[in-house]
């Protein structure tokens, strides 16, 4: 049975198909500038690249391409044989605890949340409404990143300011990565052979974020009402006081869409080490020594490590932390900084084994604690695309 995840942009779509149950990729692909003058596609298929130049006027004519694509390379004979399309849509408030059939309703209550999304949920929109005409016949399953963080208590999703923002205006921890941390929480239980695991999932790239989970539920996570809160990322702040924003709104006369973009595009390590968001980047500077880039980077390992020890006490003990996504997944470098700070706890890092664990490496992914470790660590690579694919299949299989 074939089945494309799709994550669509404000001009981008990203997608992966798969043949399931296998879960076997059959090709992935990301077009660009989508709407936008200069606008192009790649598609990977078989260890090959595939790269376009094509007029896209919108998401429909984007996607409208990609199932021609599909057929000309021989994926598909007919569309009728895509049987569903999985679409990742960033913010579902506390309207959905799962993914669920796009129906007309469903794309009406996304396009709802979108204040709470601005940059994404319209995007996924846009996405839904084209894979729905241009495929009709298929399935199309919402899977949403806030799902999986509905199983907080309220104790940890409420926030200590009037009742009525929450209940009017919907003010509250939502978190985000939950199909990310989701798969992770799976994938240790099946690798561990247990269901009643603590874990500290570490989904750090340039978004950062840490789930607390228990017995594969998540139980507190960093992000909050926006995926601004928690982490220090790549270009957002993460905790701050919030009392900062008047006093800066009242000194420079900045408006609340400027401060908001400076919050969420200007802050974080770009603005620590003065204009470099990347960790790359980051860490080549350290090693010269340069002092900006260094305090960034000390900077956003305090960060995680206040993160990963309140949740280590949180829930009582902790079977396992386990490192995702970018920076998680390749950088040897920070994930070493981050063990060293944990030694409190009795985690002993296995330098060597740590070193090799890398994308561009043989060794994706394993253990880089020693046997001595109070605490196994793990490199563990998320996989989002297959976590959609799997809630798509799920409804196909039980309509």
């Amino acid at each position: 049975m074939k089945i494309l995840s799709v994550n669509a942009g404000s001009s981008s779509l990203k997608f992966k198909a798969y043949e399931m149950p296998e879960e076997k990729v059959l090709a992935s692909g990301y077009f660009e500038r989508i709407g936008i003058e200069g606008s192009f596609y790649t598609i990977k298929l078989n260890g090959e690249k595939i790269e376009k130049q094509v007029a896209m006027k919108d998401h429909k004519e984007a996607f409208k391409i990609l199932m021609q694509e599909l057929k000309d390379l021989h994926i598909v004979e007919s569309f009728d044989e895509i049987k569903g399309v999985g679409h990742r849509v960033v913010q579902g408030a506390d309207h959905y605890q799962k993914s669920v059939v796009a129906t007309d309703e469903v794309v009406e209550d996304i396009a709802s949340l979108s204040s709470l999304a601005p940059l994404h949920n319209p995007a996924a929109v846009l996405g839904i409404k084209a894979a729905k005409e241009v495929v009709p016949g298929a399935i199309h399953v919402v899977v949403f990143d806030t799902a999986y963080h509905q199983t907080m208590s309220k104790e940890n999703y409420l926030y200590a300011v009037p009742m009525d923002w929450y209940t009017k205006y919907q003010v509250r921890r939502y978190g985000a990565h939950g199909t990310s941390h989701k798969y992770i929480a799976e994938y240790m239980a099946n690798f561990l052979n247990r269901k009643d695991l603590k874990l500290i999932i570490c989904h750090i790239g340039s978004g950062a974020s840490i789930t607390a989970t228990k017995d594969g539920k998540c139980v507190n996570t960093s992000m909050g009402f926006t995926p601004n809160a928690g982490l220090i990322m790549g270009t957002r702040c993460g905790d701050i006081d919030a009392t900062i924003i008047p006093y800066i709104m009242e000194k420079t006369g900045m408006t609340t869409e400027e401060i908001n973009t400076v919050l969420n595009k200007e802050s974080g390590v770009k603005a620590i080490s003065e204009g470099f968001s990347d960790m790359r980047d980051i860490y080549d500077r350290v090693k010269l020594g340069e002092e900006k880039c260094t305090l960034a980077l000390d900077m956003f390992v305090k960060r995680i490590v206040d993160y990963i020890a309140k949740y280590y006490f949180e829930l009582e003990g902790c079977d396992a932390i386990i490192f995702t996504a970018g920076v998680g997944e390749n950088g040897a470098y920070e994930r070493r900084k981050i063990v060293e700070k944990l030694k409190f706890l009795g985690v002993e890092l296995d330098y060597d084994f740590n070193e090799k664990i890398a994308s561009y490496h043989d060794i994706h992914e394993g253990k880089i604690t020693t046997e001595n470790s109070t605490i196994p660590v793990y490199v563990i690579p998320t996989n989002e695309e297959v976590m959609i694919a799997r809630d798509t299949y799920f409804y196909l299989e039980n309509k």
